[in-house]
């Protein structure tokens, strides 16, 4: 045992023999304690550098040499390291590794990895960076590696696997509307975008497989909802093409834009076809745009405003209550800065984002009305859409009393991306929804999802009318200064727990663009992703 001491201790009752990793074999005066003593002795406090950096060594050193076993009774969950570590030699193909160890930083330990990658007989070197935790086992304080996939790989979680073989799926060339081919060396936020059309287009886009170390997602991952990813190419396949809708100049003007802010992400729609456009994230690891779950706030007031309108509840330009609080369902609610709007219509209520004038309407709805307003006039919270790659397609779930009331200003259970905003948007443009699309349905033959129906033509006109003046006059009209043409929009601002500022969106058109962002822990939307969709609108032309 590298740097233990065993002490075989023989008393009455026959021999017993205690692995003392790292030192501790003598109490801290010098003494040896006794059998028992050291049995039930459980360490505790803060970790010593030398409990850091001794279990660290141990565990790499025993990993590094392939001594499996060693190297897992080392971690606080011997059995599934004992697994992963297997399967990093015998299933991904890694050989004569190298693991350096970094500067501690408390219990943290980093270190580097290079090795080998081999499949028959084709080889690679890989390289990457990963990190260790040490802390206290339960029970008995000795030091251990917490054990986490992500030890590793850094792009592995629970029920992830590393494998190299022939790629699951040929790759693709993705090319966009002109014939340009996508890259994510020009296109940054196009990864898990480019993953996607691996996945559902490789095999039936003509091209073959090449030889491939790639992340496998498992079931109970918690980025189960992404596509497997490639680490490494071993040898390159013959990639088969797809084509997009994306539009090239929107898609840089769109990176561009993300690029300023941290956590943005926005989506431009055509809403004539409902043809994406455009799509960027300032994160590339997940793609938010298509696949986030978030409260979007006030923009949905949108739908919630169809709803009230036809339902008779609401009239832009009829007195409409705001109020500064409005107590519904046991919650009190209250607008921003707790403004109220007296004797104002319901134009005004929606330019200013009044949210007590649209709780205050919770009574006289049933719980499935916005449910069912989301669904079938909007096309969202059905799960059906078929965009070309994986996304979340809203949730509006049925809800009662406060959370009901909630949900009409798009808190409570409601949940929402750019892509589903920017769909609202463009369904309100163009009369009718379009389900996005990023891969044309004649490719493929696919069904695109549709609404079960449209609204009347007296509701539409209202509803634009709010979203032209909101743009105007209202809380959009700083962002969509200089945006000529027949505009409308919607900001809106979203609390979430342990966030001092709420997520902002934003969702507009212009003509035949509609766009939506949102950019997340940053202020009122109008003020963050405002700026971003009002920036693509006008570059769209």
């Amino acid at each position: 045992m590298l740097g233990g001491v065993i002490a075989v201790v023989v008393g009455g009752a026959g021999v017993g023999a205690y692995a003392l990793l790292g030192g501790g074999a003598a109490a801290e005066d010098g003494t040896r304690t006794s059998s028992a003593q050291q049995a039930e002795e459980v360490r505790t406090g803060p970790l010593s550098a030398s409990e850091v950096t001794g279990t660290a060594e141990r565990f790499l050193t025993a990993w590094q040499a392939g001594k499996v076993s060693e190297a897992a009774a080392v971690t606080d969950d011997p059995k599934a390291a004992a697994a992963l570590l297997t399967a990093y030699a015998k299933d991904a193909g890694v050989e004569k590794v190298t693991l350096t160890a970094g500067t501690r930083t408390g219990g943290k330990v980093p270190f580097s990895v290079k090795g080998t990658v081999s499949y028959e007989d084709v080889s690679k070197p890989l390289a990457y960076d990963s990190a260790l935790t040490v802390v206290r086992r339960a029970g008995d304080g000795e030091p251990r590696v917490a054990w986490r996939p992500e030890v590793v790989h850094p792009d592995l979680e629970d029920g992830d696997k590393l494998v190299t073989g022939e790629a699951g799926t040929p790759p693709v060339k993705a090319l966009d509307r002109d014939g340009g081919e996508l890259t994510t060396r020009k296109y940054p936020s196009l990864g898990s975008v480019l993953d996607g059309l691996r996945e559902k287009y490789g095999e039936t886009a003509g091209g073959e497989a090449g030889i491939e170390l790639r992340v496998v997602r498992g079931k109970e991952s918690k980025k189960a909802e992404l596509s497997d990813k490639t680490l490494l190419e071993l040898s390159e396949g013959t990639p088969g093409t797809v084509k997009t809708t994306l539009n090239p100049s929107l898609q840089a003007a769109a990176e561009a834009q993300v690029a300023k802010k941290d956590r943005a992400s926005v989506v431009v729609l055509r809403p004539s076809t409902g043809e994406i456009l455009a799509v960027a994230n300032s994160s590339h690891g997940f793609n938010t745009a298509f696949q986030g779950s978030l409260a979007p706030g006030s923009t949905m007031k949108v739908i919630t405003s169809s709803l009230l309108i036809e339902k008779g509840l609401a009239s832009m330009d009829e007195k409409h209550p705001c109020p500064k609080y409005f107590s519904y369902g046991g919650w009190k609610f209250q607008n921003d800065d707790k403004f109220e709007i007296k004797d104002g219509t319901f134009k005004a209520s929606f330019a200013r984002s009044c949210n007590t004038a649209f709780i205050s309407q919770a009574p006289e709805l049933e719980n499935d009305d916005l449910t069912k307003q989301a669904q079938e006039v909007f096309g969202l919270s059905r799960n059906d859409w078929q965009v070309g790659v994986p996304t979340f397609d809203g949730s509006v779930p049925v809800q009662s009393a406060a959370p009901m009331g909630a949900s009409l200003i798009g808190q409570g259970g409601v949940r929402m991306n750019p892509l589903n905003m920017a769909s609202v948007a463009a369904t309100v443009k163009a009369g009718v929804f379009h389900q996005p699309y990023l891969v044309s349905p004649e490719v493929d033959g696919r069904k695109l999802a549709t609404a079960s129906r449209t609204l009347s033509a007296g509701t539409l006109a209202q509803l634009r009318e709010l979203m032209s003046y909101t743009a105007a006059y209202g809380t959009a009209a700083e962002a969509m200064a200089g945006v000529s043409g027949e505009t409308g929009a919607k900001t809106g601002s979203a609390e979430v727990d342990g966030q001092k500022k709420p997520n902002g969106w934003f969702t507009a058109y212009r003509g035949d663009l509609a766009a939506a962002g949102v950019v997340q822990a940053a202020g009122h939307g109008g003020s963050t992703a405002g700026p971003v969709v009002a920036a693509l609108l006008k570059s769209g032309g």
